[in-house]
């Protein structure tokens, strides 16, 4: 497997959660559990781009590179674009954006999806996904269904239940086959610079998936299923609690 960067943005905003990337789990700040799987994942290097002089202080006491950002990106997608120009990363670089809400990613899925970009000259971006396992999830609209082609090119994201089994799916699992997306991408830099500099996209605006922006322009997104399901990711103060209880 090729060299690649891991990128992970933290925003100090957080409505549910105000300033959860430093909040504390486990004896150490949230951010410093994200930083410590990718460093795990056998990249060339981890970087935090965040836009808070107090997440990136806190990054730096803990051993991270930490670039301030603008803090009027609109997604972490952004952010990251601006730490590969700080960077002065190459267009052929890949970069994998790691959230930094999810102290649980297991390390092999972030060196997953950046061997998968790697292994796809024609993919712009690389992503994973996992087997949807109940109506439950099939119908939630905070899990992101995706479908592909047969080689594992996305087709489609959607909060909708997709694919829909119009006569039934065998029996009575309506979700017979349908894929949960996972929130862990790889970039082609150049192709993330030319999806920050494109205006959101109808579909984009209607679904508010930032990732249909680059399928409404033609770019090619590959899929494959996580080697290790994924960790959960803190948006309360509940996930908070119940992921230190996991880690105890």
């Amino acid at each position: 497997m090729g060299a690649f960067h891991v990128a992970i943005p933290a925003r100090a905003g957080s409505s549910r959660l105000p300033d959860k990337a430093l909040a504390d789990l486990g004896g150490k700040p949230m951010l410093q559990w994200v930083y410590e799987k990718a460093c795990a994942a056998g990249g060339a290097d981890v970087s935090i781009a965040t836009d808070d002089e107090r997440i990136a202080a806190a990054a730096r006491a803990f051993g991270a590179v930490a670039r301030l950002t603008s803090a009027r990106h609109a997604s972490g997608t952004d952010r990251i674009a601006e730490l590969a120009a700080i960077e002065g990363w190459a267009d052929t670089d890949i970069v994998v954006n790691v959230q930094g809400d999810e102290p649980l990613i297991p390390p092999a899925n972030i060196a997953q999806v950046a061997a998968l970009l790697t292994a796809c000259a024609e993919a712009a971006v690389a992503t994973l996904s996992t087997a949807i396992v109940s109506p439950e999830e099939f119908l939630d609209p905070n899990a992101v269904k995706v479908v592909t082609d047969r080689r594992g090119r996305a087709l489609y994201f959607s909060r909708a239940p997709i694919p829909l089994h119009r006569d039934g799916a065998p029996g009575g699992r309506s979700f017979e086959g349908a894929r949960r997306h996972v929130g862990i991408y790889a970039y082609r830099v150049a192709a993330l610079r030319r999806l920050t500099g494109l205006a959101p996209t109808p579909l984009e605006r209607a679904e508010k998936l930032e990732q249909l922006r680059a399928l409404e322009h033609g770019l090619v997104i590959q899929v494959a299923e996580a080697c290790e399901p994924p960790g959960p990711d803190v948006n309360t103060p509940e996930d908070l609690r119940r992921i230190a209880a996991l880690i105890g």
